[in-house]
């Protein structure tokens, strides 16, 4: 088992070679460190910094050129492209025509000026950061987001604050210097915003420079701030939308209210008055945990988290028109496999199959259950090698439906 490291964090250097492309894991970014030392010692509890020197190390993903061309291009606007600047106050009027579209030249005035250009949601647009959140979110079973900062040089856009979500940071090109303070409210929910007025920065307990290729990841809660050295600087936040114990507690008590009439009982009359003994009301609550324990579901609740989850991903389908159109060209020696980034969940329901994807439900007769979940099992298999009863024109025609459902690839080679 790895040894825990000291509590301030820890900072690695990677080595090795890489083929490109890439293919993104969570392997893949936080390497030399495994996912056993990072879920054990890391997620939850303190930064892990990662100096690579390997400037292109995160190329597959974004480069200056491409912000470029979303910014210029795509059309976005206020709120998916906020201009922020530690050192001054800037509104939207500042950057916008008609309150939500961009007035391009003059955000890039304000970028000369000194200002952060933030680009939201950006795995919404750019293929590569929505194939790197799909794998992600495989591993994590957490919905995952990016934002993009695009930072001129000596400039901080964000003054010093925690997010409210974990975080991984992907330098692109440039680098930043960054500050990690104190934890004044240990893994805040959603709603535990930073305040400045109310939560204490601490004294600094670390301090790093992450240069294209470097990672660092900063748990939810953790104050930091990060300033642009001596060019600009481009870098991914990916942002872990996590599902805490909190959401389960609360769909578990409201499941069983459903069915407990001692949970729908009003409050004791009076509980608001001054004389009112509050040891009665800790009693009936100590019974009603003793209910929730005893009467929840916790298969029935963890479904439908699983359910929730899975129809917020949906998967990558660049490509999708040649596959449609060479469709008619499967053979039983053609090479299929799962698309990566594809998120999914297999059920049986009686004499029949289901396949859960992206809000949508595939059945399919239970005896092509295992053809299809080898199917989905293997980045690339022969058609004909598929197990299970079905005969070659099934095989063709389960491979057929689930390269329509974007869940399988027919490989040319």
């Amino acid at each position: 088992m790895p040894k825990r490291p000291p509590a301030t964090s820890t900072q690695t250097r990677g080595g090795g070679v890489r083929r490109s492309p890439v293919q993104p894991s969570l392997e893949w970014l936080i390497d030399p460190i495994s996912k056993q030392e990072f879920f054990e010692c890391y997620w939850e509890k303190q930064p892990l910094v990662v100096i690579r020197d390997k400037p292109a190390y995160f190329a597959s993903l974004l480069s200056l050129d491409e912000v470029d061309r979303v910014i210029t291009t795509l059309d976005r606007r206020y709120p998916d492209i906020v201009l922020k600047n530690s050192n001054r106050d800037i509104t939207a009027d500042d950057y916008t025509v008609n309150g939500d579209s961009l007035d391009v030249a003059k955000a890039y005035q304000l970028f000369e000026e000194g200002s952060t250009i933030t680009l939201a949601y950006l795995d919404t647009v750019v293929p590569a950061l929505t194939s790197f959140c799909r794998n992600m979110e495989n591993e994590f079973s957490f919905p995952f987001q990016t934002n993009v900062y695009l930072t001129p040089d000596r400039a901080q856009g964000a003054k010093y604050h925690y997010d409210t979500h974990d975080v991984f940071v992907l330098q692109v090109e440039g680098s930043k210097h960054w500050t990690i303070y104190g934890t004044p409210v240990e893994l805040p929910l959603s709603e535990q915003d930073f305040d400045p007025k109310i939560h204490a920065r601490g004294e600094p307990t670390l301090e790093f420079e992450l240069k294209a290729g470097d990672m660092a990841y900063v748990p939810r809660g953790v104050v930091h701030d990060a300033r642009s050295t001596k060019a600009v600087s481009l870098h991914i936040t990916a942002g872990v939308l996590a599902y805490t114990w909190t959401d389960l507690l609360l769909e578990l008590v409201a499941d069983v209210g459903l069915h407990e009439p001692a949970l729908r009982k009003a409050l004791p009359p009076g509980f608001a008055r001054q004389d009112f003994d509050p040891e009665q009301a800790r009693e009936i609550l100590r019974n009603l945990w003793q209910v929730v324990s005893a009467k929840s579901d916790l298969a029935g609740a963890l479904d439908r988290f699983a359910n929730e989850f899975v129809s917020k991903c949906p998967p990558p389908l660049r490509g999708q028109m040649a596959q449609i159109a060479a469709l008619d060209r499967l053979s039983m020696d053609s090479v299929v496999g799962v698309r990566a980034g594809a998120i999914f969940r297999l059920k049986t329901d009686g004499d029949s199959a289901a396949l859960e994807c992206s809000g949508r439900q595939i059945t399919f007769p239970l005896h092509a259950l295992e053809a299809a979940s080898f199917a989905l099992g293997h980045p690339k298999i022969t058609v004909r090698d598929l197990p299970g009863g079905l005969d070659d024109a099934g095989k063709l025609t389960l491979v057929r439906r689930l390269i329509r459902e974007g869940l399988l690839m027919a490989h040319t080679t």
